[in-house]
This record gives structure tokens, C-alpha cells and sequence, in this order.
């Protein structure tokens, strides 16, 4: 039998040692989804909760972020697009995403002392609950992430902060399962078209579901026109 390649090999080298020395081996759904979206391909990554499912989707995205120069154009500085149907999770995945974020930059700073540091990625979340102040600011002074629900996404679309999503490269969706086939998944598809329209190329999907069956409508309704690998 020949060897399964490794399914890290794809990462940087500081992004490979932090996975390593934190996790004991990547799950099936994990390297499953990086293969996928490797390829190119919109992905839907069904698994059940406690499988990784967040940095199966998230960690292709870390890595390029903290390996390739900051965009000096503010307006293309956001290239993850993080749409949660639930207002409490983006506070959650905000949180997760500090360990990788910080993990990996000292990881980086331990193989290579001296070297030039690493990007400084910025995580913005904007729901119905942030203040106008902070919405400013998120428009002025785009993060590289941005965690949002659809309809914050929706009234971005329709506002001047528009402009700042002209770089987003990836749009990652959580608990796609929750609004398939939903009045709100329906708004949210539309939404999904205005950004793609926004862009010089439509942005990479990547949704993340609960075990639900059929697979086959909720990649429909991630990928739009497009086709959809999924990862169960």
C-alpha cells in the first residue's frame, strides 16, 4: 500500500510544528477539508461537534494570512469572511481563533529568532450588538478576519462598508445545516451573490455542518451555481 501523503505538508513550516505540538494528529474531517480546499474547491465539511470542524475550515486561511504580505489597500485587507447564523458562536470562534493566531507566531519566532515577524492578523467581529463606533472603525480599519451573521453581512452590502470587503478571498459558514432551506438561508444565498459580485473572482465557500442528511441540499444551497465537494 503507498503511504498517504501527510495532510500538514501543505501548511508553513511554523503552522506544521504549532498543529503538532498541540494536537496528536489531524482528524479525518480535517484532512479531508484541507485537500479540498486546497484544490480550489467550495467544500462543505460535515462532522460532528468535538471533530475539529473549525480549524478543518479555518486553518488553510491562518496560514496564508500569516505567510503572505499584508495588503496595503485597506479596502482589500479582509480576505476571511466568517458568517455565523448565531451571535454567541462568533463570539466563541473569535476566542478560538486567538490560540492558533498566537500559537503559530511564537512557534515561528522560536524556529527562526531574529527573522522579520510575522503579519499581525487582526480578528474583527461585527453583529447586531456592536456599536457604531466600533462598525466605524471595522470599515476604517479593516481586520483580516472578519466574524459576522448574515444579516450584519447583508446591511454591509448595502452601506458604504461595502468597500471593505473588496479583498475577501474565503467565506467560511457555520452551522450551514441551521438555514438551508430557511427564509433566512434564502436572504443569506442572495447575500452571498451581492459579494461575489463585489469581487474580481467569487470567494472560496466553506461550510460547516452538523451531521444532517441529505448532504446533497445543504451543498446546493453552500455552493449557489458552483459544485461542492463534501467532506463527511
Amino acid at each position: 500500500m503507498s503511504e498517504q501523503p501527510d495532510p500538514l505538508s501543505r501548511f508553513s513550516e511554523p503552522t506544521r510544528t504549532w498543529f503538532r505540538a498541540a494536537f496528536a494528529e489531524p482528524t479525518p474531517a480535517q484532512a479531508g477539508a484541507w485537500a479540498s480546499i486546497a484544490s480550489g474547491n467550495h467544500t462543505l465539511v460535515v462532522a460532528p461537534t468535538g471533530s475539529g470542524k473549525t480549524l478543518s475550515a479555518f486553518l488553510a486561511s491562518i496560514d496564508q494570512l500569516l505567510t503572505t504580505p499584508t495588503p496595503e489597500d485597506k479596502t482589500k485587507r479582509t480576505r476571511v469572511l466568517y458568517i455565523s447564523p448565531l451571535k454567541a458562536l462568533a463570539v466563541d470562534v473569535e476566542r478560538n481563533l486567538r490560540a492558533p493566531l498566537a500559537g503559530i507566531r511564537q512557534t515561528a519566532e522560536r524556529l527562526s529568532p531574529g527573522a522579520t515577524g510575522l503579519p499581525d492578523v487582526r480578528v474583527g467581529i461585527r453583529s447586531g450588538d456592536t456599536p457604531a463606533s466600533e462598525r466605524r472603525t471595522l470599515t476604517t480599519r479593516p481586520p483580516d478576519v472578519l466574524i459576522t451573521t448574515p444579516e450584519s453581512l447583508f446591511l454591509m452590502l448595502t452601506s458604504r462598508a461595502r468597500e471593505s470587503l473588496q479583498g475577501v478571498e474565503t467565506v467560511i459558514v457555520d452551522e450551514v445545516h441551521a438555514v438551508a432551506g430557511t427564509k433566512r438561508g434564502a436572504h443569506l444565498a442572495v447575500t452571498l451573490e451581492r459579494l461575489d459580485a463585489l469581487l474580481a473572482a467569487p470567494a472560496q465557500r466553506i461550510g460547516l455542518s452538523a451531521t444532517v442528511r441529505p448532504t446533497d441540499e445543504v451543498a446546493r444551497f453552500l455552493g449557489g451555481h458552483a459544485a461542492v465537494e463534501i467532506v463527511a
